[in-house]
């Protein structure tokens, strides 16, 4: 269900393989600058699908970042979160990603 607010979608620049196959060490671009995975895992498997964490950083500033998507609706599902203190993920929203 929508809950009314409106984001803009962020735009898939280009995508070398699967976004599932992504792994440790792999680039994703975020607004042109690279950032390397650390780790991909399931976060909530669902009945029919499964929500997907991809843990990825800024080689420059060290910032942790999280791709969150849902397996059966990549494109459609992609939401990026930064790392703010310890364990509090806030919500970004890039103009585009590509991988």
């Amino acid at each position: 269900m929508e809950d009314g607010n409106k984001s803009t979608q962020l735009k898939i620049e280009k995508q070398s393989k699967p976004l599932v196959k992504l792994k440790k060490g792999d680039k994703i671009f975020i607004n042109g600058k690279a950032m390397r995975v650390d780790s991909q895992y399931v976060f909530v498997k669902h009945e029919k699908m499964n929500e997907m964490i991809i843990e990825f950083f800024n080689t420059e500033n060290e910032r942790e970042y999280q791709l969150r998507y849902f397996d059966d609706q990549i494109e459609m599902s992609i939401e990026i979160y930064e790392l703010q203190e310890e364990f509090q993920y806030v919500r970004r929203e890039p103009k585009t990603i590509a991988w």
